[in-house]
C-alpha cells in the first residue's frame, strides 16, 4: 500500500513539475518573441531615419542641380534672343 501511495506521489510530482516547466517554457518563449519584436522595431526605426536623411540630401542636391540648369537655360535664352535681334536688324538693314 505504501509503495502505491509513494508511486502516486512521485507520479503526481512528475506531472506537476512538467506542467510548471511547460508554463515556464511558454513564458520564456513569450519573452524571446517580445525581444525579437522590439529589436525588429528598433531596426526598422533606424532604417527609417537613414532613409529620411538620405531623402533630404538627395532632394537638396536635386534642387541645386535644378537651379543650375535654370540659370544656364536663362543665359542660353538671352544669348539666342540677342542673336535673333541682331539677325533681324541685319536683314532689315538697321544697325543694332
Amino acid at each position: 500500500m505504501i509503495s502505491r501511495i509513494s508511486l502516486a506521489l512521485v507520479l503526481a510530482a512528475f506531472l506537476g513539475s512538467a506542467a510548471l516547466a511547460d508554463n515556464g517554457f511558454k513564458e520564456g518563449g513569450k519573452q524571446v518573441g517580445a525581444g525579437f519584436k522590439e529589436g525588429g522595431k528598433q531596426v526598422g526605426q533606424g532604417f527609417k531615419k537613414i532613409g529620411i536623411a538620405t531623402g533630404k540630401t538627395v532632394k537638396k542636391a536635386g534642387k541645386e542641380t535644378g537651379k543650375a540648369f535654370q540659370k544656364a537655360g536663362r543665359e542660353t535664352g538671352k544669348a539666342f534672343k540677342k542673336a535673333g535681334q541682331a539677325t533681324g536688324a541685319a536683314v532689315k538693314g538697321k544697325p543694332e
